[in-house]
């Protein structure tokens, strides 16, 4: 595998649900096998977003084998800088697009819109993987 990645929740999310095509889904499951990372951002949205008690602790378990990556002093300083420059992105978003910034990882992710435009962030759709 070459370069490293960020996983974003809506990957991880239909990753669970089994809405990924098979391609894209080996390649997240390579990373999951392999370099699990992920924002402690998409971790709040995961585990704060799952309301059905019986799958929380599953999706718990799971998402705790991830290295979340911390709100750190270089992912804050990025995040604002993020936030000035690009003022419709989402809190989250920014948060989880400058970690990705910082630690140089590219960001797998369904939302691509989301970060359009984000110089130096590589976005890679795992649902366009055929």
């Amino acid at each position: 595998m070459g370069q490293r990645a960020l996983i974003d929740s809506n990957v991880i999310i239909d990753y669970i649900a089994k809405r990924l095509p098979q391609k894209g889904s080996d390649f997240v499951e390579q990373l999951f096998n392999n370099d699990f990372l992920i924002s402690v951002a998409v971790k709040i949205e995961v585990l704060g977003f799952n309301d059905v008690p019986s799958k929380l602790r599953a999706m718990e378990e799971f998402v705790n084998t991830a290295q979340a990556l911390p709100l750190d002093e270089a992912v804050t300083k990025q995040t604002i800088k993020l936030r000035r420059q690009y003022r419709k992105l989402k809190l989250g978003d920014a948060i989880i697009a400058a970690t990705a910034l910082v630690h140089n990882l590219d960001l797998l992710s369904r939302n691509t819109c989301d970060f359009k435009n984000i110089e130096g962030l590589t976005v890679i759709n795992p649902h366009n993987m055929v």
